[in-house]
């Protein structure tokens, strides 16, 4: 199985520090559709793992969050993409769960379902949690500038030095995957 494993806000849509609260307000990043399509048509299997603490916070409720990811199917069929599963911590950072990034239980849920060890399965993240919890399961951490990408970077250059980095999901798609004719 080919599985790649992508953090939601900030790689596949814009991201708010104000939260994304409703359909509407999940606008995907320019490419990141594209990028899906392609992944899907190479035959990746696509679970997203995504802290989503405003559900904690009662700004939006598990049935606006699905909505959010029918709207994201929807973008996707015609494209011929699909995300497989959405892996979600609906917790808030004071809850002390395993889910939440930067833990590594969203990642270990992911690794359960599809019975896979996550050694070198791609992670694509824009925050320097999505990367900690990669790295704790043994997946190749890989990082985006979009979304919180640019300041995940500047603030934590010593500890990505190793990793890579680009400038968005489409832009490691391309790397990952050999250009069509």
């Amino acid at each position: 199985m080919k599985l790649i494993i992508l953090d939601r806000d900030g790689v596949i849509n814009e991201d708010s520090d104000d939260y994304v609260k409703s359909p509407q307000e999940f606008i995907p990043l320019p490419g990141s559709l594209a990028a899906l399509g392609r992944l899907t048509k190479a035959g990746y299997t696509i679970a997203v793992a995504t802290n989503q603490s405003g559900i904690a916070r009662g700004y939006y409720n598990q049935t606006t969050l699905h909505a959010m990811h029918d709207k994201l199917a929807l973008l996707l069929a015609p494209l011929g993409g699909k995300v497989d599963a959405f892996f979600v911590c609906p917790h808030g950072p004071d809850e002390h769960c395993d889910c939440r990034k930067p833990k590594p239980g969203l990642f270990t849920q992911i690794a359960t379902h599809y019975r896979v060890n996550l050694n070198e399965v791609p992670a694509v993240g824009d925050s320097f949690r999505d990367l900690q919890a990669a790295i704790a399961v043994g997946a190749k951490p890989i990082l985006v500038k979009t979304g919180k990408g640019q300041r995940t970077l500047q603030k934590h250059a010593q500890e990505l030095a190793a990793i890579p980095v680009y400038a968005d999901l489409s832009a490691y798609v391309d790397t990952l995957l050999p250009l069509e004719g």
